[in-house]
């Protein structure tokens, strides 16, 4: 991988429908083994599936998805115990770590339970992509909105913090986002957001936002800041990917 550089993208997105498959790797995924400088072989991808409770049905669709894509996917399960003799090994073998979506909340003390806020930490500091969408975005940051306590949305605030920022998933989906996303930065919860519509994703070099991408036309990302006592959102116009072949 040459000289390591600290790479997140953390995405609203990934995922369709494949024309033989329940599921197929949207240009978000690839874009993310993209990132990894991964070639000459099979690109080395972690799936991780802590917020969806590690779920079967979901993890071999996902390792269909990886096949159709020729990529060599490996799970990271933790129910009932990790599936790994050495986790912290196989992260670090990794090319990316794509987590799934589902609770943000059950993920993050399942992880600080078995060291994975550690491991991912060294990963991201030797060069492994650190990727994936809804729950598996918000992780990296601070904090932001979340439906992982019920249906109404409440304020996590204890992410990772790989990434020194707020985040917004389902921007244009979820109605309650967006005005969370607002009244956690307005009050100091956060310093600040970054927010994805679905189908978007945001590229970070270190801790610096370096781009935003999306698999879909006609979608945009956001950065909320704070403006004296109150909040500003600046619209973001994300770089289309090509559609996977």
């Amino acid at each position: 991988m040459g000289e390591a550089e600290r790479t997140i993208l953390a995405t609203s997105g990934g995922h369709r429908v494949g024309a033989r498959t329940w599921l197929t790797f949207d240009a978000l995924v690839h874009h993310a083994v993209e990132l990894s400088g991964a070639h000459g072989r099979k690109p080395r991808v972690m799936y991780v599936g802590t917020a969806a409770g590690d779920a079967e049905h979901v993890a071999s669709r996902m390792a269909e998805a990886a096949r159709v894509a020729g990529f060599d996917l490996t799970p990271l399960h933790l129910f009932p115990m990790p599936n790994l003799e050495d986790v912290a090994g196989t992260v670090l073998e990794q090319d990316v770590v794509w987590v799934m979506g589902g609770s943000a909340a059950n993920l993050l003390a399942v992880w600080r339970v078995h060291g994975l806020d550690r491991v991912f930490r060294r990963a991201w500091e030797a060069g492994v992509v650190l990727a994936g969408v809804s729950a598996g975005s918000l992780c990296w940051f601070r904090g932001g909105p979340t439906d992982s306590f019920g249906p109404e949305l409440r304020p996590l605030t204890d992410g990772l913090g790989l990434l020194p920022y707020g985040n917004g998933v389902h921007y244009d989906s979820d109605a309650g986002r967006r005005p969370l996303v607002h009244r956690m930065v307005a009050d100091g919860l956060l310093p600040s957001a970054h927010c994805t519509d679905d189908g978007v994703g945001l590229v970070y070099r270190g801790t610096e936002l370096a781009e935003a991408v999306a698999e879909a036309p006609g979608k945009a990302a956001y950065l909320v800041t704070r403006d004296a006592g109150s909040t500003a959102e600046h619209r973001l116009t994300p770089r289309l990917l090509p559609a996977p072949r």
